[in-house]
């Protein structure tokens, strides 16, 4: 009898003995409300849910789907999920008790996610001026004293929120691999040259730490006499200072973005982040850290609870004195590279698929 044959007539008295075989369990539905549409989030939405559930799907540990909030409380979408995430203030405040009773009613677990200390009153002024209004503050506060977990990017913040919710868990934050793999540089640079250029990125909750940088690049140079120029992307909306340039970006969300600092990494030597000695920076994460180490070229931070771990993979973390900034900064761009160890710990632990398995188990169980 020829092979084939042979096999197929031992499956067929293998079926006939033991049955089919059973079916594969669905996979558990997660649903996710952020900010955005068709893949336009805020860069917030992007990095803390929005690529990690992308990956959960990608991975076969779940089904990941945006959610209505509308049809999830009038019941128009009835699809069994296994939970909700709920990032920030995306629901207004009026909407999010009926959206908790929802979800309840459905047995539903809610899982609330915030990466700021919303809730310090320190915290809330700095948001405040940043152009949180007491609704989003307020939605906030109900999501997260409401929901089953609420998820944060630190220790220091898991403190904060701990008072106020039932649950609380750390997932700090990863990088996600199909955005932060630099390929071939960008060949269409228009930059000045006889500089030297340093990076500061953030959102406008930095721009008090902007001013930490005032003396530190006021006339720095290396030691050969090159210019060192500071460049800063969002973080203030002032282009009218002299001792940093206000740099304009192409349109485009969180993916478009960071392909693009990837592809015009070559443009800086260095990149910083100060933060001030304040309650509401102790909570920060060290994101700037793993975007510029990604980008290959060396951290210069300010010695706060935020970067603990980040120091001891390769950045420089300064106290709060500006002679000693001035020479970090000269020696980093002098350097020009990222650390090797600095590297290599953000691809292998502080990466989407390869930073454990926190986040699943948070959000599934």
């Amino acid at each position: 009898m020829p092979r084939d044959l042979a096999r197929r007539a031992v499956r067929r008295l293998r079926r006939a003995v033991l049955g089919a075989p059973p079916a594969p369990a669905p996979l558990p539905v997660l649903g996710y409300v952020v900010a955005g549409t068709d893949g336009a989030h805020p860069a917030s939405a992007h990095v803390r849910v929005v690529r990690r559930v992308e990956h959960l799907a990608a991975g076969g540990s779940a089904t990941v789907r945006q959610v209505d909030p509308a049809a999830f409380v009038s019941g128009a979408d009835t699809t069994g999920y296994a939970a909700v995430l709920v990032q920030r203030d995306v629901l207004p405040v009026a909407s999010v008790q009926p959206f908790l009773d929802a979800a309840a009613a459905r047995g539903v677990r809610v899982v609330a996610e915030v990466d700021d200390d919303f809730f310090t009153a320190s915290g809330r002024q700095r948001l405040a001026r940043a152009e949180y209004d007491p609704d989003r503050l307020a939605s906030i506060d109900a999501i997260v004293r409401g929901a089953d977990t609420v998820v944060v990017s630190t220790p220091e913040l898991a403190e904060v929120v701990r008072p106020v919710a039932r649950s609380v868990a750390v997932v700090r934050n990863a990088l996600d691999p199909g955005l932060w793999t630099p390929g071939e540089p960008a060949s269409d640079d228009d930059r000045p040259r006889g500089e030297h250029r340093v990076l500061y990125m953030g959102t406008l909750t930095h721009a008090d730490d902007l001013a930490l940088l005032h003396d530190v690049f006021t006339d720095l140079r290396t030691t050969d006499g090159t210019p060192i120029r500071l460049e800063v992307i969002g973080v203030t909306e002032d282009d009218g200072a002299d001792w940093y340039r206000r740099l304009e970006v192409p349109d485009g969300h969180y993916p478009a973005f960071s392909r693009w600092l990837v592809a015009h990494r070559q443009r800086w030597r260095a990149g910083v982040a100060p933060l001030r000695d304040e309650e509401f920076n102790r909570a920060k994460s060290d994101l700037k850290f793993l975007e510029y180490t990604a980008l290959g070229i060396p951290a210069v931070v300010s010695d706060r609870p935020s970067y603990a771990a980040a120091r001891q993979h390769g950045a420089v973390a300064v106290p709060d004195d500006t002679a000693a900034w001035r020479e970090a900064v000269r020696a980093a761009v002098e350097h020009g590279r990222a650390d090797e160890g600095a590297a290599r710990w953000v691809a292998t632990e502080r990466t989407i698929g390869r930073d454990g398995d926190s986040w699943r188990r948070v959000l599934l169980g």
